[in-house]
């Protein structure tokens, strides 16, 4: 075993000034790990809104009453409280495991060498964000899951992916400026398909607002409009983002495009496919909650693969004493491909 070296006194008040410092000149984490705290931290933030959706789904949103605490004067359910309780304090819980995989995220980002500034404040911004959101939550629980503050929170979520996945994206290539791998008319269809898929989550944010699994089993306030017929436009934004997918697809192909973005497109083209399928059968099932917990979670999936799509358009060189920015050598196959 690696003998632990002592700590003297001027160790200590270094570490208790600055303790990513103090790791980082003392822990030089190889790539791989880098990576890997950077994929935990996303995994974690797809985790926190599957399980949220089980809090909504299950009728658990105000299992735990009140908040910062569960109920007045305990921090932790009590024995007069349901099983709603139990859930919705699991999922306060996993909020502490995403901040630990964040931290991780931060560490290994700030630890590895050469520093990279940019990596590390990609893992900040991520826990910002996850506080920001659990206040956000709390304000949720107080005004009884007002169906606006619960849509703020899913998309806060959703933004700490987006985060996420750009740091994860990060961590497997270099810090060169980026060097785009397709025309201008490629980016701005894929810029197109962003942006109707984020009209499409929001759309689904009112679905869940309007529908019939409100959070709690009590009086809740739903948003005063047609179910049915925010579901349906809700399709008609999905049948565009297949649309453009599909497109995508094919003019890569005919530009003869590098395989990484081809195979980008196709992943989400599948997501898509299984997405689509399980959203048509909840509707005309009546919204079972098992299926519903499936279609967040594909929700996710789909965002996800729809930036790896935009990231795979444009590749980042290794920048050394020895090698311009300018040069620009493919640094992922998964990202540049071919060609």
């Amino acid at each position: 075993m690696v003998p632990v070296p002592k700590l003297t006194p001027t160790d200590l008040v270094a570490a208790l000034r600055n303790p990513l410092a103090f790791i980082a000149d003392r822990w030089t984490p190889d790539p791989r790990t880098v990576r890997r705290a950077a994929l935990a931290a996303l995994v974690m933030s797809v985790v926190i809104v599957v399980t949220g959706g089980a809090v909504r789904l299950t009728g658990s949103g105000l299992g735990c009453p009140t908040w910062p605490e569960c109920t007045d004067g305990s921090l932790t359910p009590t024995t007069a409280l349901s099983y709603h309780s139990a859930i919705e304090f699991t999922n306060r819980m996993l909020t502490y495991v995403l901040c630990a995989a964040v931290g991780w995220a931060i560490i290994a980002a700030r630890s590895q060498k050469p520093y990279r500034r940019g990596l590390t404040r990609l893992g900040w911004a991520q826990f910002w964000i996850v506080m920001s959101n659990a206040v956000l939550g709390g304000v949720v629980v107080l005004v009884g899951l007002n169906p606006y503050t619960v849509a703020a929170h899913f998309l806060l979520a959703t933004a700490l992916i987006t985060v996420a996945a750009l740091m994860w994206q990060r961590t497997r290539e270099g810090d060169g400026e980026p060097r785009p791998l397709v025309g201008t008319a490629v980016r701005q269809l894929v810029w197109a398909l962003v942006a109707v898929t984020l009209v499409l989550i929001a759309a689904g944010t009112v679905v869940t607002g309007a529908g019939p699994h409100p959070g709690d089993s009590g009086d809740v306030e739903r948003i005063d409009v047609s179910w049915s017929g925010v579901a349906e436009l809700h399709a008609v934004f999905a049948w565009i983002v297949v649309s453009l997918t599909f497109a995508l697809w094919f003019f890569l192909k005919g530009v003869d495009a590098p395989q990484g973005p081809r195979d980008r497109v196709r992943d989400l083209f599948l997501i898509l496919l299984g997405q689509g399928v399980i959203g048509y059968v909840q509707y005309f099932t009546h919204l079972p909650t098992v299926l519903v917990g499936l279609h967040m979670f594909g929700s996710c999936l789909v965002w996800i693969g729809v930036l790896r799509v935009l990231f795979s358009l444009r590749e980042r060189a290794e920048v050394t004493a020895d090698v311009p920015v300018q040069a620009y050598d493919a640094v992922s196959a998964s990202i540049a491909g071919p060609r």
